[in-house]
């Protein structure tokens, strides 16, 4: 027996707190350490890479117990306030900034780049720094520049958080003082990139770039009339959302992205029928984010139309959105993977 659920059919509203409390590392990463990394021994950056996340976390809360002088006075301990791990996808870059997590004193908070952004949308830049700089350490993942709104925005909010005494970690395939190249006139932006980049210490982590492996070959789609069939054979005694893939697409736009761990809340898997590619770029980025989302619950995905090496337009793809895209596709590509072909994602 299979309980089935629509997305379409959910609005899920979200307390500031209880978005709060959903800053964590997703279940893949849910009990990574630092010895469980495996560094490449013919990448030594790999292995001092953790040395150095190591002696950072030991600094995480140094200087607690100084009440009102800290917070405004005193605020940085040594050093900068951030540290920032560079390197190409498939590194082990958010399995050493979930180590960090891991090991450090809370409160603390873990969430992607696009997670802090939405947070803000939700709460408001100023509630959202109240929250945060009372936190020892926020770490994020897949920091990116996409637009004038968000370069102004994260520069302003790492500078508030580090004066307050916040250590901040962040991992990224793309130098600080490179962000936005190719997604808007950075140039234009400079001030507000150099404050940014400014606040961390780079850490490079050598190693091998999926991109230049080329994507997974996604599994050729289930026909439209099979869906149902493969799902009570798949997922016997599990909750499933089935939904018409333009009628999702157009329901994404009314929820807001903060709610999208919310939205699939309960969810074992997924069904689209009729997907299609994805031609407008506000949309494509929203998808991305519900991709990421049910790639850090491991939701594997049955669908029917077209495959999702073909979700985006050649030009996105080749565009300035391309990391984002090529990830998604990626992420995409392993859940359709595991619900058809019971390869682990």
């Amino acid at each position: 027996m299979v309980q089935i659920e629509q997305l379409a059919a959910r609005t899920p509203a979200v307390s500031a707190d209880e978005i709060l409390k959903g800053f964590y590392p997703s279940p893949r990463f849910g009990e990574v350490s630092f010895n469980s990394y495996r560094p490449d021994p013919n990448q030594p950056s790999q292995a001092a890479a953790v040395k150095s996340l190591e002696a950072f976390g030991a600094t995480v809360g140094a200087g607690d117990g100084d009440g009102l002088f800290k917070r405004f006075f005193g605020k940085k301990v040594n050093g900068r306030a951030g540290i920032y791990l560079d390197g190409g996808f498939g590194v082990g870059k958010t399995h050493l900034l979930a180590s960090l997590w891991h090991s450090a004193p809370g409160p603390k908070a873990f969430g992607t780049f696009v997670e802090y952004t939405n947070l803000v949308g939700a709460l408001s830049f100023r509630k959202t720094v109240d929250a945060l700089s009372s936190y020892k350490l926020v770490c994020i993942d897949e920091f990116e520049l996409d637009d004038p709104g968000d370069t102004v925005l994260m520069s302003r909010l790492m500078r508030e958080l580090a004066d307050a005494g916040v250590k901040l970690a962040a991992t990224s395939n793309t130098l600080p003082g490179s962000l936005g190249d190719g997604r808007f006139a950075a140039v234009d932006f400079q001030r507000e990139i150099q404050v940014l980049a400014d606040q961390f210490d780079v850490v490079r982590i050598d190693g091998e770039d999926f991109r230049h492996r080329g994507l997974p070959a996604a599994p050729a789609p289930l026909k439209t009339e099979d869906l149902k069939r493969q799902m009570y054979a798949e997922f016997d005694g599990q909750t499933v959302a089935m939904d018409d893939f333009r009628g999702l697409i157009e329901h994404l736009a009314g929820v807001h992205p903060s709610r999208y761990r919310k939205l699939i809340a309960g969810i074992d898997a997924v069904v689209w029928r009729d997907v299609e590619t994805i031609t407008e770029q506000a949309v494509a980025l929203r998808f991305v984010v519900l991709a990421d989302r049910l790639y850090d619950k491991d939701v594997p995905i049955l669908a029917s139309g077209v495959p999702f090496d073909k979700l985006f337009t050649e030009e996105m793809m080749t565009g300035g959105y391309m990391k984002k895209y090529f990830r998604a596709v990626s992420r995409l590509t392993a859940l359709a993977r595991e619900g058809q072909n019971h390869e682990p994602s």
